[in-house]
């Protein structure tokens, strides 16, 4: 390492976030970048330790503790090789990973002062492309053809891997743009679509074609391809089927979310189409990352208040989780860019009916519950902990997650991919799931000639 003992005296140094007085008034990053000296001076702080958990807790075994060796010692080159070598796309991760290896990190055991794995990720990558170290490949073809149908970071993968391994790769795609979440459902202010574009460029460049604006039954799958990976996603969201549920004003996340970064791709909406916070108090029904996203994007929007409520307990404070305990990802409290920009949070409460006027939401009935242990067994049992209260409401946003598609029966040459084969996860799992998608029909392929 270029300093060994630098994790003794240095400390973690964040990039941090862009003021919010600035921020809320585009769709900008807003993570700010540190100066080239500092950040590797952040790399220098992994002290290569001799059992890297970090490789065991990322889902793409990404190796931290060698290319935060090679970005310690300058060598930008050297660095983005061994981190392509594990992880096809680092600028999606490096912008929108919780980062599973930084909670592993042995620096988090006992300072919670892991290293900067994530940001250095970002940071590798950008140089990477601004110096041209992001090389287009011309890979012999082997005369196989591979259909990829979804164009989401598990398609991706398998799309780049496949291609790069010769085979004659075709994605499709129903959107008008290949990126799926990252493009439509993710926010612009967490990753500029920019970084996609830039990205598929060149994978067009190395062969790639893209056919988006598709529609593909996957049970009917187009002839003339020898294998075929489905990596559609979960595209049903989780509903809230209680009285009034009908009104106008009540939208899934990502009715919001999607037609957003559409807006900001230049698409237009009639005024009765669009899906706007403008004015209104908002209720984000849901505490995961999604319903943070629609907290970021109503305040850009120019809500006029946002609430967020959650129906599982509040999660423990951290650093520690009592109940996932490291090296595991501990499920403490997270508090977003979003967040701090602005947002009433309560736990244990329930929704119970959607109140409305003339058709349109005017409040939300809910509960606060508690949670008490099954003595059958199994999951706990909810119970009223209050009486029913009305919080007012313009807009509520389902963010509850997404349900698991049902598989269809498929051939033998047809793989499944990302969460569309696991259910809704992170977008660094869906991009495992890929590169094992592409291993597999890479494996079958090669064993029937």
């Amino acid at each position: 390492m270029g300093n060994p003992k630098a994790f003794l005296t240095i400390h973690r140094q964040e990039a941090g976030y862009r003021p919010i007085h600035d921020r809320i008034h585009d769709f900008g990053e807003v993570e700010q970048t540190l100066n080239a000296n500092d950040r590797r001076t952040q790399a220098s702080r992994c002290m290569d330790c001799g059992v890297p958990f970090c490789h065991w807790a990322c889902p793409l075994g990404n190796k931290p503790p060698e290319w935060n060796d090679a970005l310690c010692r300058g060598d930008y080159e050297l660095a983005y090789r061994l981190l392509n070598s594990t992880n096809d796309f680092p600028e999606f991760t490096g912008r929108v990973c919780p980062a599973l290896c930084e909670k592993a990190c042995v620096l988090n055991l006992v300072e919670h002062e892991p290293t900067t794995n994530r940001e250095d990720e970002a940071a590798i990558t950008e140089m990477a492309f601004h110096e041209n170290y992001v090389r287009t490949e011309h890979p012999e073809r082997n005369g196989r053809r591979v259909c990829v149908v979804g164009a989401g970071p598990a398609g991706l993968v398998a799309a780049n891997r496949l291609n790069l391994a010769g085979y004659s790769v075709t994605v499709f795609d129903r959107n008008e743009a290949a990126g799926g979440l990252l493009r439509y459902g993710i926010p612009n202010f967490k990753l500029n679509k920019a970084i996609i574009d830039r990205r598929l460029e060149v994978m067009r460049g190395e062969g790639v074609e893209f056919r988006c604006g598709v529609e593909i039954d996957v049970n009917k799958l187009p002839d003339g391809f020898d294998a075929y990976v489905i990596a559609t996603g979960t595209p049903t969201a989780r509903d809230l089927k209680v009285p009034g549920r009908e009104l106008r004003g009540v939208y899934f996340a990502l009715d919001m979310l999607a037609q957003q970064n559409r807006v900001l791709a230049g698409m237009e909406f009639n005024k009765d189409q669009t899906v706007s916070a403008r004015g209104k108090d908002v209720l984000v029904i849901g505490g995961g990352d999604t319903g943070s996203d629609c907290i970021g994007t109503a305040h850009r929007q120019g809500c006029r208040s946002v609430t967020q409520i959650e129906i599982m307990p509040m999660p423990p404070a951290g650093p520690d989780d009592p109940q996932n305990p490291w090296p595991a990802f501990p499920r403490t409290l997270k508090t977003t860019s979003s967040h701090e920009e602005g947002c009433t949070r309560r736990w244990n409460v329930n929704t119970l009916e959607f109140l409305g006027k003339d058709g349109r939401l005017t409040g939300v009935k809910v509960q606060e519950i508690e949670w008490k242990p099954n003595p059958e067994g199994g999951r706990p049992l909810m119970m009223p902990a209050g009486k029913p209260e009305v919080i007012k409401a313009d807009m509520a946003l389902l963010a509850m997650g997404f349900l698991k598609p049902e598989l269809p029966k498929v051939a033998d040459n047809v793989v499944f991919a990302g969460d569309a084969a696991s259910g809704a996860s992170l977008v660094v799992r869906a991009m495992a799931s890929g590169r094992d998608a592409a291993a597999k029909i890479d494996n079958m392929l090669r064993g029937a000639r």
